[in-house]
Protein backbone atom coordinates (compact mmCIF):
# COMPACT_ATOMS: atom_id res chain seq x y z
CA UNK A 1 0.00 0.00 0.00
CA UNK A 2 1.34 3.47 -0.88
CA UNK A 3 2.05 6.02 1.81
CA UNK A 4 -1.02 7.59 3.41
CA UNK A 5 -1.87 11.19 2.64
CA UNK A 6 -1.39 13.79 5.39
CA UNK A 7 -5.16 14.13 5.79
CA UNK A 8 -6.79 10.83 4.82
CA UNK A 9 -10.41 10.80 3.71
CA UNK A 10 -12.94 8.16 4.66
CA UNK A 11 -16.41 7.68 3.21
CA UNK A 12 -18.80 6.58 5.96
CA UNK A 13 -22.50 5.62 5.69
CA UNK A 14 -24.62 8.33 7.26
CA UNK A 15 -26.07 5.86 9.80
CA UNK A 16 -22.60 5.35 11.28
CA UNK A 17 -21.41 8.96 11.34
CA UNK A 18 -23.16 9.93 14.58
CA UNK A 19 -21.52 6.99 16.34
CA UNK A 20 -17.95 7.88 15.33
CA UNK A 21 -15.50 9.21 17.88
CA UNK A 22 -13.60 12.26 16.60
CA UNK A 23 -10.37 11.22 14.88
CA UNK A 24 -8.14 14.24 14.47
CA UNK A 25 -6.57 14.54 11.05
CA UNK A 26 -9.11 12.34 9.28
CA UNK A 27 -11.78 13.84 7.03
CA UNK A 28 -15.11 12.01 7.19
CA UNK A 29 -17.26 12.13 4.06
CA UNK A 30 -20.81 10.92 4.84
CA UNK A 31 -22.63 9.09 2.06
CA UNK A 32 -26.00 7.46 1.48
CA UNK A 33 -25.47 3.82 0.40
CA UNK A 34 -28.88 3.89 -1.29
CA UNK A 35 -27.71 6.56 -3.73
CA UNK A 36 -26.27 4.53 -6.58
CA UNK A 37 -25.60 7.55 -8.78
CA UNK A 38 -23.21 9.45 -6.52
CA UNK A 39 -20.14 7.45 -5.53
CA UNK A 40 -19.06 7.51 -1.88
CA UNK A 41 -16.97 10.62 -1.43
CA UNK A 42 -18.94 12.51 -4.04
CA UNK A 43 -16.29 12.00 -6.70
CA UNK A 44 -13.34 12.91 -4.48
CA UNK A 45 -10.50 10.50 -3.81
CA UNK A 46 -11.33 8.21 -0.89
CA UNK A 47 -8.61 6.49 1.11
CA UNK A 48 -10.94 4.26 3.14
CA UNK A 49 -14.50 3.17 2.40
CA UNK A 50 -16.78 1.97 5.19
CA UNK A 51 -19.58 -0.25 3.94
CA UNK A 52 -22.98 -0.54 5.70
CA UNK A 53 -24.35 -3.64 7.41
CA UNK A 54 -26.02 -4.72 4.19
CA UNK A 55 -23.06 -4.08 1.92
CA UNK A 56 -25.20 -3.30 -1.13
CA UNK A 57 -24.28 -2.31 -4.65
CA UNK A 58 -21.21 -0.21 -3.84
CA UNK A 59 -19.42 -3.33 -2.69
CA UNK A 60 -19.70 -4.59 -6.28
CA UNK A 61 -18.47 -1.26 -7.66
CA UNK A 62 -15.34 -0.63 -5.62
CA UNK A 63 -13.32 -0.07 -8.79
CA UNK A 64 -15.35 3.11 -9.43
CA UNK A 65 -14.12 4.80 -6.23
CA UNK A 66 -11.09 6.97 -6.92
CA UNK A 67 -7.99 6.61 -4.75
CA UNK A 68 -9.33 3.69 -2.75
CA UNK A 69 -6.78 1.95 -0.49
CA UNK A 70 -8.87 0.21 2.16
CA UNK A 71 -12.38 -1.14 2.74
CA UNK A 72 -13.94 -1.78 6.14
CA UNK A 73 -16.84 -4.21 6.16
CA UNK A 74 -19.61 -3.98 8.76
CA UNK A 75 -19.88 -7.77 8.90
CA UNK A 76 -17.70 -10.42 10.49
CA UNK A 77 -17.96 -12.55 7.35
CA UNK A 78 -15.94 -11.35 4.39
CA UNK A 79 -16.08 -14.07 1.75
CA UNK A 80 -18.82 -12.24 -0.17
CA UNK A 81 -16.58 -9.20 -0.79
CA UNK A 82 -13.41 -10.90 -2.02
CA UNK A 83 -14.37 -11.09 -5.69
CA UNK A 84 -14.97 -7.34 -5.88
CA UNK A 85 -11.73 -6.18 -4.26
CA UNK A 86 -9.56 -4.11 -6.65
CA UNK A 87 -5.84 -4.80 -6.87
CA UNK A 88 -3.83 -3.32 -4.02
CA UNK A 89 -6.88 -2.54 -1.84
CA UNK A 90 -6.98 -3.94 1.70
CA UNK A 91 -10.13 -5.48 3.15
CA UNK A 92 -10.89 -5.54 6.88
CA UNK A 93 -13.88 -7.19 8.52
CA UNK A 94 -15.85 -6.02 11.56
CA UNK A 95 -13.88 -7.72 14.31
CA UNK A 96 -15.77 -7.77 17.60
CA UNK A 97 -18.73 -5.73 16.43
CA UNK A 98 -21.20 -8.61 16.27
CA UNK A 99 -19.70 -11.04 18.80
CA UNK A 100 -22.19 -10.36 21.58
CA UNK A 101 -25.32 -10.23 19.42
CA UNK A 102 -24.40 -13.39 17.51
CA UNK A 103 -23.55 -15.25 20.72
CA UNK A 104 -26.92 -14.15 22.12
CA UNK A 105 -28.63 -15.53 19.04
CA UNK A 106 -26.81 -18.85 19.31
CA UNK A 107 -27.81 -19.15 22.96
CA UNK A 108 -31.40 -18.19 22.11
CA UNK A 109 -31.58 -20.88 19.42
CA UNK A 110 -30.17 -23.46 21.81
CA UNK A 111 -32.59 -22.66 24.60
CA UNK A 112 -35.57 -22.45 22.25
CA UNK A 113 -34.71 -25.83 20.76
CA UNK A 114 -33.87 -27.59 24.01
CA UNK A 115 -37.03 -26.37 25.76
CA UNK A 116 -39.15 -26.76 22.59
CA UNK A 117 -40.37 -23.17 22.67
CA UNK A 118 -41.73 -23.26 19.06
CA UNK A 119 -44.33 -25.78 20.21
CA UNK A 120 -45.49 -23.45 22.99
CA UNK A 121 -45.70 -20.55 20.53
CA UNK A 122 -47.92 -22.66 18.27
CA UNK A 123 -50.08 -23.71 21.22
CA UNK A 124 -50.48 -20.09 22.30
CA UNK A 125 -51.56 -19.05 18.79
CA UNK A 126 -54.24 -21.76 19.01
CA UNK A 127 -55.25 -20.93 22.57
CA UNK A 128 -54.15 -24.34 23.91
CA UNK A 129 -52.77 -24.90 27.43
CA UNK A 130 -50.52 -27.83 26.53
CA UNK A 131 -48.42 -29.25 29.36
CA UNK A 132 -47.65 -32.54 27.66
CA UNK A 133 -44.06 -33.49 28.35
CA UNK A 134 -43.80 -31.03 31.24
CA UNK A 135 -40.75 -31.82 33.33
CA UNK A 136 -39.17 -33.81 30.49
CA UNK A 137 -38.05 -31.04 28.15
CA UNK A 138 -34.33 -30.98 27.51
CA UNK A 139 -32.18 -28.60 29.51
CA UNK A 140 -29.10 -26.69 28.44
CA UNK A 141 -27.63 -27.00 31.93
CA UNK A 142 -25.24 -29.96 32.31
CA UNK A 143 -25.02 -30.30 28.52
CA UNK A 144 -21.73 -30.79 26.72
CA UNK A 145 -21.44 -28.15 24.00
CA UNK A 146 -18.74 -28.33 21.33
CA UNK A 147 -18.05 -24.78 20.12
CA UNK A 148 -16.54 -25.05 16.65
CA UNK A 149 -14.70 -21.78 16.12
CA UNK A 150 -13.18 -20.18 19.19
CA UNK A 151 -12.69 -16.64 17.96
CA UNK A 152 -14.61 -13.60 19.14
CA UNK A 153 -18.08 -15.07 18.63
CA UNK A 154 -17.12 -18.51 19.92
CA UNK A 155 -15.59 -17.12 23.07
CA UNK A 156 -18.56 -14.80 23.69
CA UNK A 157 -20.81 -17.83 23.34
CA UNK A 158 -18.62 -19.84 25.72
CA UNK A 159 -18.99 -17.13 28.37
CA UNK A 160 -22.76 -17.50 28.20
CA UNK A 161 -22.65 -21.27 28.14
CA UNK A 162 -20.46 -21.41 31.23
CA UNK A 163 -22.98 -19.14 32.99
CA UNK A 164 -25.69 -21.59 31.88
CA UNK A 165 -23.74 -24.38 33.61
CA UNK A 166 -22.64 -26.18 30.47
CA UNK A 167 -19.42 -28.05 29.79
CA UNK A 168 -17.77 -26.21 26.91
CA UNK A 169 -15.39 -27.96 24.50
CA UNK A 170 -13.61 -25.39 22.33
CA UNK A 171 -12.32 -26.21 18.83
CA UNK A 172 -10.24 -23.90 16.65
CA UNK A 173 -7.96 -24.16 13.63
CA UNK A 174 -5.06 -25.25 15.82
CA UNK A 175 -4.59 -26.64 19.30
CA UNK A 176 -3.54 -24.19 21.97
CA UNK A 177 -3.69 -23.53 25.68
CA UNK A 178 -7.03 -22.76 27.25
CA UNK A 179 -8.16 -19.65 29.08
CA UNK A 180 -10.43 -18.77 31.98
CA UNK A 181 -13.38 -20.50 30.25
CA UNK A 182 -11.93 -23.74 28.85
CA UNK A 183 -9.04 -25.93 29.89
CA UNK A 184 -7.86 -26.51 26.33
CA UNK A 185 -8.63 -25.34 22.83
CA UNK A 186 -8.60 -28.41 20.61
CA UNK A 187 -7.37 -28.41 17.03
CA UNK A 188 -9.90 -28.87 14.26
CA UNK A 189 -8.26 -32.17 13.37
CA UNK A 190 -9.78 -33.56 16.60
CA UNK A 191 -13.35 -32.58 15.70
CA UNK A 192 -14.62 -36.04 14.73
CA UNK A 193 -13.18 -37.49 17.93
CA UNK A 194 -14.96 -34.88 20.05
CA UNK A 195 -18.41 -35.08 18.47
CA UNK A 196 -19.64 -38.44 19.87
CA UNK A 197 -19.87 -36.94 23.36
CA UNK A 198 -21.61 -33.71 22.35
CA UNK A 199 -25.17 -32.77 23.28
CA UNK A 200 -24.86 -29.63 21.16
CA UNK A 201 -22.56 -28.63 18.29
CA UNK A 202 -22.39 -24.84 17.87
CA UNK A 203 -20.79 -23.69 14.60
CA UNK A 204 -19.11 -20.27 14.66
CA UNK A 205 -16.22 -20.44 12.18
CA UNK A 206 -15.71 -18.05 9.26
CA UNK A 207 -16.39 -19.40 5.78
CA UNK A 208 -13.10 -20.14 4.02
CA UNK A 209 -11.88 -22.80 1.62
CA UNK A 210 -10.79 -24.80 4.68
CA UNK A 211 -14.16 -24.61 6.45
CA UNK A 212 -16.55 -24.99 3.51
CA UNK A 213 -18.38 -28.26 4.07
CA UNK A 214 -16.46 -28.87 7.29
CA UNK A 215 -19.54 -30.23 9.08
CA UNK A 216 -20.21 -32.89 6.50
CA UNK A 217 -22.14 -36.15 6.55
CA UNK A 218 -19.26 -37.89 8.35
CA UNK A 219 -19.13 -35.28 11.10
CA UNK A 220 -22.90 -35.34 11.51
CA UNK A 221 -22.88 -39.14 11.72
CA UNK A 222 -20.38 -38.88 14.58
CA UNK A 223 -22.87 -36.93 16.71
CA UNK A 224 -24.99 -38.97 19.14
CA UNK A 225 -28.72 -39.43 18.68
CA UNK A 226 -30.82 -36.36 19.60
CA UNK A 227 -27.85 -33.97 19.43
CA UNK A 228 -28.57 -30.39 18.40
CA UNK A 229 -26.64 -28.61 15.61
CA UNK A 230 -26.64 -24.80 15.89
CA UNK A 231 -25.18 -22.79 13.01
CA UNK A 232 -24.53 -19.03 13.41
CA UNK A 233 -21.53 -19.05 11.06
CA UNK A 234 -22.29 -19.38 7.34
CA UNK A 235 -24.60 -21.87 5.68
CA UNK A 236 -21.99 -23.60 3.48
CA UNK A 237 -19.89 -24.58 6.52
CA UNK A 238 -22.51 -27.30 7.10
CA UNK A 239 -23.72 -29.86 4.57
CA UNK A 240 -27.34 -28.75 4.81
CA UNK A 241 -28.67 -31.66 2.74
CA UNK A 242 -26.99 -34.20 5.02
CA UNK A 243 -28.23 -32.30 8.07
CA UNK A 244 -31.80 -32.26 6.74
CA UNK A 245 -31.68 -36.00 6.17
CA UNK A 246 -30.46 -36.63 9.73
CA UNK A 247 -33.23 -34.41 11.14
CA UNK A 248 -35.92 -35.92 8.91
CA UNK A 249 -34.93 -39.33 10.23
CA UNK A 250 -35.42 -38.03 13.76
CA UNK A 251 -31.81 -38.65 14.74
CA UNK A 252 -30.55 -35.06 15.01
CA UNK A 253 -32.11 -31.63 15.56
CA UNK A 254 -31.01 -28.26 14.19
CA UNK A 255 -31.30 -24.54 14.93
CA UNK A 256 -30.05 -22.44 12.04
CA UNK A 257 -29.59 -18.70 11.69
CA UNK A 258 -27.76 -19.34 8.40
CA UNK A 259 -28.53 -21.80 5.61
CA UNK A 260 -27.33 -22.87 2.20
CA UNK A 261 -28.87 -21.58 0.00
CA UNK A 262 -29.78 -18.23 1.45
CA UNK A 263 -32.47 -16.95 1.52
CA UNK A 264 -33.97 -20.38 2.09
CA UNK A 265 -36.40 -20.87 -0.83
CA UNK A 266 -40.11 -21.40 -0.32
CA UNK A 267 -40.82 -25.10 -0.13
CA UNK A 268 -37.29 -26.07 0.93
CA UNK A 269 -37.39 -29.21 3.12
CA UNK A 270 -35.69 -27.45 6.05
CA UNK A 271 -38.79 -25.28 6.56
CA UNK A 272 -40.93 -28.27 7.44
CA UNK A 273 -38.50 -30.83 8.82
CA UNK A 274 -39.40 -31.81 12.40
CA UNK A 275 -36.84 -30.69 14.94
CA UNK A 276 -35.50 -27.85 12.78
CA UNK A 277 -35.73 -24.20 13.85
CA UNK A 278 -34.80 -21.55 11.24
CA UNK A 279 -34.21 -17.82 11.69
CA UNK A 280 -33.38 -15.64 8.65
CA UNK A 281 -29.72 -14.68 9.29
CA UNK A 282 -30.47 -12.01 11.87
CA UNK A 283 -28.03 -13.02 14.61
CA UNK A 284 -25.73 -10.00 14.44
CA UNK A 285 -28.34 -7.34 13.75
CA UNK A 286 -29.36 -5.38 16.85
CA UNK A 287 -29.43 -1.66 17.73
CA UNK A 288 -26.25 -2.25 19.76
CA UNK A 289 -24.42 -2.87 16.48
CA UNK A 290 -24.44 0.81 15.51
CA UNK A 291 -22.44 2.28 18.41
CA UNK A 292 -20.17 -0.78 18.39
CA UNK A 293 -19.51 -0.29 14.69
CA UNK A 294 -18.85 3.39 15.31
CA UNK A 295 -16.24 2.63 17.96
CA UNK A 296 -14.60 -0.03 15.80
CA UNK A 297 -14.49 2.25 12.77
CA UNK A 298 -12.97 5.02 14.86
CA UNK A 299 -10.18 2.67 15.92
CA UNK A 300 -9.63 1.64 12.31
CA UNK A 301 -9.36 5.24 11.16
CA UNK A 302 -6.88 5.99 13.94
CA UNK A 303 -4.78 3.02 12.84
CA UNK A 304 -4.91 4.15 9.23
CA UNK A 305 -3.95 7.71 10.14
CA UNK A 306 -1.03 6.57 12.29
CA UNK A 307 0.30 3.66 10.25
CA UNK A 308 -1.11 4.00 6.74
CA UNK A 309 -2.84 0.61 7.02
CA UNK A 310 -6.02 -0.78 8.50
CA UNK A 311 -5.97 -3.30 11.33
CA UNK A 312 -7.54 -6.78 10.95
CA UNK A 313 -6.87 -6.98 7.22
CA UNK A 314 -8.26 -10.29 5.95
CA UNK A 315 -7.38 -9.89 2.26
CA UNK A 316 -5.63 -7.62 -0.23
CA UNK A 317 -6.73 -7.38 -3.83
Amino acid sequence: MSQVTSSPTVAVPTVFVEHLDPVEGVEVLPYDPRDLQTPPGGGRDVDVLSLPFTAGRWMTRLDEIAGLRGVVLASAGFEHALRYLPAGVDLANAVGVHDTATAEMALTLMLASQREIPGYVLAQSEGRWDRSGAGQRRSLADSRVVVLGYGGIGRALAQRLVAAECEVVAVASRERAGDDLVERVHGIDRLTDLLPGADVLAVAVPLTDATRGLVDATALAALPDDALVVNVARGPVVDNEALQRECAAGRLRAALDVTDPEPLPEGHPLWSTPGVLVSPHVGGGTPASYPRMGRYLSRQLTAYRDHGRLDHVVATG
